[in-house]
């Protein structure tokens, strides 16, 4: 089957409802980026149906120079590219600490290939930051940006700062380039009320950038609540660092999620559905203690991707904590259903 050409292949990537990995930067030894590995775990999640963010908080974005997040991005593309997934849909980190470098950096991932930038405000001065400020940071790189912009709200990653959910439905209405959110807050009320005020029929009257991404897509921060909110019909999936690990089976869930959705669920499903919930957001919870480090570590250990080194100032996740991590049951089980899946 011939491959597409680089306008083909673009027109085709449209932002939908979904999973996806933040990927991780692997580093050899001296903390120099290994690309290979990276390349190589891209395509393995796609092909899983996993998709990816690239230069996300588990990325360790802000520990990356300007040069190494492009080359990043540029990278997963090739990978992608060459594996025949010229469809999959590259979300790039774009986050910077003022707008001008934000910018330059939504500029430069459109370059690299990247379909969709996501961006947490700056949290340096978060203090400084009213409502006023984060609507014109938003609107500003908006609409500088090439390519559509999502938001991002992760307070801890932040200084702090956390939108709430009509700021974020206000910054959605009034910029048409804005095309999602993140929440990595953790609420779900916030959520819900986010995807209530951004459906299609809420956002009729107000224009929309379509190309990429014709509908306003809310995703969670963690796999947790991805049944209740994806099978309710507020929200649209998630972008969590667990899907690293068990791609194929948060896929399934996803899947699940959205026969629920759709009302097409069997009672055989749904229990299935539940199961494989309740497994999800106790592996989530074990990993999201362990961090980028722990993440990397597992990753390492259990399916040879490079090494498990973190760019200082983090340290690596240590033998006696890894352990302890491998012997959470909701992690055992969880990997079990992967391996199995895996086998299929």
């Amino acid at each position: 089957m011939a491959s597409k050409n680089n306008s083909e292949a673009k027109e085709s990537r449209v932002l939908r409802a979904g999973v996806w990995a933040p990927i991780p930067a692997f580093m050899d030894e001296s903390e120099e980026l290994d690309i290979p590995t990276f390349q190589a775990h891209v395509v393995a999640l796609a092909r899983a149906g996993m998709q990816p963010v690239v230069n996300g908080s588990m990325g360790e974005a802000h520990h990356l120079t300007a040069e190494e997040r492009t080359g990043l991005i540029r990278a997963a593309r090739e990978a992608l590219d060459r594996a025949g997934l010229e469809d999959t849909v590259i979300i790039g980190g774009t986050g910077g600490n003022s707008t001008r470098a934000t910018i330059a950096l939504c500029k430069s991932a459109a370059e690299a290939g990247a379909d969709v930038a996501i961006v947490i405000p700056p949290g340096y001065f978060a203090g400084a930051l009213s409502k006023a400020a984060i609507k014109t940071f938003f609107a500003d790189v908006a609409t500088a940006s090439p390519i559509p912009v999502m938001i991002y709200n992760y307070p801890g990653a932040a200084g702090g700062l956390d939108m709430d959910s009509d700021t974020i439905v206000e910054i959605a209405r009034e910029n048409a380039n804005i095309c999602g959110v993140k929440l990595t807050c953790g609420a779900v009320g916030k959520l819900t009320r986010i995807a209530g005020g951004t459906q299609p029929s809420a956002l009729a009257k107000y224009p929309r950038a379509a190309a990429v991404a014709p509908e306003f897509i809310t995703l969670g921060g963690f796999a947790d609540f991805l049944l209740p909110t994806v099978g309710a019909g507020r929200g649209h999936g998630a972008i969590m660092g667990l899907g690293n690990v068990y791609p194929r089976s948060i896929v399934k869930l996803m899947s699940l999620a959205l026969k629920e959705q759709a009302g097409v669920i069997t009672k055989e499903e749904k229990e299935e559905a539940l199961r494989l919930q309740d497994l999800c957001a106790g592996a989530d919870a074990a990993f999201a203690k362990a961090g980028i480090a722990g993440t990397k570590w597992w990753l390492k250990t259990h399916s040879g991707k490079g090494s498990a080194r973190v760019r200082r100032p983090l340290l690596e996740t240590t033998e006696e904590a890894g352990s302890a991590l491998q012997a959470d049951p909701a992690i055992q089980a969880f990997w079990e259903v992967e391996q199995s899946l895996a086998r299929e």
